[in-house]
């Protein structure tokens, strides 16, 4: 694979989170050829080593940790792990995220009668749900971000990447607490941008649009392997009209990451989405 912008990161440390999933895998990888030393964390350690097997296999560095980005004292642990076996951490991939059920309702807009049915309507939504969604975002961010982020002061040409999403920007229907938590990203974004900038720490994020992982397969596609209508709308409102190529990520991230391509920016949410955030949908 050809790397855009000439990105070097030979010597580098990387540390991502969720990266035995689809997106955030592809993320290791990517930053495996590039020549950083890759530390492949996840709450699943046997999607996170398989991860890290397929880069060591291409001649990359990685190693796997299992991970739980909701308990610093979990993390503390992991850190010190990686600081003895690949070195300090000089970028940090938060993209553990996620949605769940609980919080996500059956349908687009309440109607009359919804209370009585058996649909689960904004008024049936878990707290417990929506808590555990707006924590494996958004906590999810911040203590990944409080335990690695100290490796990188003082020290020249150090990231955070975020992984916010386009409903950051217009919530989708029928998940509030994702929708919200990923605009708490953004935001968490900007704000970490300012704050560590006196210490030349840059802080940007990138929001996918519509990608198909094993998280979304099934609100995307039947079980026959046809769309679903949640398919139809969503290619419809989306100008490309089509889904992305997960590599289709790694302009932006390796465009972030590169401190003499990218080297005055931060506190940006880049959306990579083939136009779904710009379309009013007329």
């Amino acid at each position: 694979m050809a790397l855009p912008f000439g990105t070097d990161l030979t010597g580098k440390t990387a540390v991502i989170t969720g990266a035995g999933g689809v997106l955030c895998g592809m993320f290791a990888k990517t930053l495996a050829e590039a020549g950083a030393k890759v530390a492949v964390l996840d709450l699943n350690e046997e999607a996170a080593e398989k991860v890290a097997e397929e880069i060591r296999q291409a001649g990359g560095t990685a190693k796997a940790y299992k991970a739980n980005v909701l308990e610093k004292e979990n993390l503390e642990e992991v850190h010190a792990k990686v600081l003895a076996e690949l070195g300090p951490c000089d970028i940090l991939i938060n993209g553990a995220g996620g949605n769940n059920p609980r919080a996500t309702t059956t349908k687009e807009y309440f109607e009359l009668g919804d209370i009585e049915s058996d649909t689960i309507s904004f008024f049936d939504l878990d707290q417990k749900g929506v808590e555990f969604v707006f924590n494996l975002n958004f906590i999810g961010t911040l203590l990944p971000s409080q335990v690695f982020a100290k490796d990188m002061i003082g020290r020249e040409g150090c990231n955070i990447l975020n992984v916010s999403s386009m409903n950051a920007f217009t919530p989708l229907t029928k998940i509030p607490a994702y929708s919200g938590a990923k605009a708490a990203i953004s935001n968490f974004t900007q704000w970490l941008a300012v704050h560590f900038s006196k210490v030349g720490i840059r802080v940007n994020a990138i929001a996918p649009g519509f990608f198909v992982t094993k998280q979304n397969e099934k609100l995307l596609f039947n079980e026959d392997g046809t769309p679903t209508a949640r398919t139809a709308k969503i290619l419809a409102a989306t100008p490309m009209g089509r889904f992305g190529e997960a590599e289709e990520l790694n302009g932006a991230l390796l465009f972030l990451l590169n401190n003499q391509a990218a080297g005055f920016i931060t506190g940006v949410v880049i959306p990579v989405d083939g136009g779904f955030a710009s379309y009013s949908g007329v």
